[in-house]
């Protein structure tokens, strides 16, 4: 008897995978077994047909607002984190490759040597062929956070959701770090999330999903399986935007 395969709920996402999720628990650098363990729930995933972007962070190696509170020229430092969400999209890049899946980096910060200069009709072209593709160097601006950077992609390749992975199982009214009694919302709105300052995204990026009517699913991605399990619509982390659909 045939069994038949899951349907996946969305046809084309953006992935925002911070710095801080592929130092694993090393908390700095660039943790290889991490990356390998995302790198198959990605696989996973792409193995449904969907269409998959991913925008890396670089905090794991350098922040840009951390470099301009110790007195750098702030343009300066976000430049360096720039390239660090480079640094982490080859290492992602290549964990993807030895599995075999095709991947594609393009980066915002022209480097023609490493990687593709972003065009967003070659993104697209990439993600219809079944390629992933790793957007790096954030938008290419100064004063602009990756998580703004995924909002943008997101709208620009006209993808359904963005999935951010954090190593939180969604949003809480508080950090449950320090307020154990927190409670984590199963779904919150924009206008709550900007008035509140709940940190699933700065203001920007949350104003642009909200602009553009781009939900975002914020989950735990260091349990294995839970990209995949998010891909099809199982009911885990917190959903912001509107009620989902």
């Amino acid at each position: 008897m045939e069994t038949t395969a899951p349907k996946p709920r969305y046809r084309r996402i953006v992935l925002k995978l911070s710095g801080e999720v592929l130092a694993g628990e090393r908390g700095y650098g660039i943790d290889p077994a991490t990356v390998e363990s995302l790198a198959r729930q990605i696989a996973e995933v792409a193995a449904l047909g969907v269409q998959l972007g991913i925008v890396v962070g670089g905090g794991n190696i350098w922040r840009g607002a951390a470099g301009a509170s110790m007195g750098m020229d702030r343009a300066t430092a976000d430049a360096m984190g720039m390239l660090a969400t480079v640094i982490n999209a080859l290492a992602l890049q290549d964990a993807l490759e030895q599995l075999g899946v095709p991947t594609r980096v393009q980066t915002a910060i022209e480097m023609r040597e490493v990687a593709e200069p972003y065009i967003r009709r070659r993104a697209i072209r990439h993600l219809e062929k079944g390629r992933v593709v790793i957007f790096a160097a954030g938008s290419g601006n100064p004063f602009f956070s990756t998580d703004t950077t995924a909002a943008l992609r997101a709208a620009e390749i006209e993808a359904e959701v963005i999935l951010k992975a954090t190593k939180e199982d969604g949003v809480y009214e508080a950090d449950p770090r320090f307020h154990p009694e927190a409670r984590r919302y199963e779904t919150v709105g924009f206008m709550e999330v900007l008035e509140r300052g709940l940190g699933v995204m700065d203001a920007t990026a949350a104003s642009l999903c909200m602009d553009n009517r781009i939900p975002i699913i914020v989950f735990d991605v260091t349990r294995p399986g839970n990209i995949r399990r998010v891909v099809l619509g199982e009911p885990i982390g917190t959903w912001v935007g509107g009620e989902p659909q």
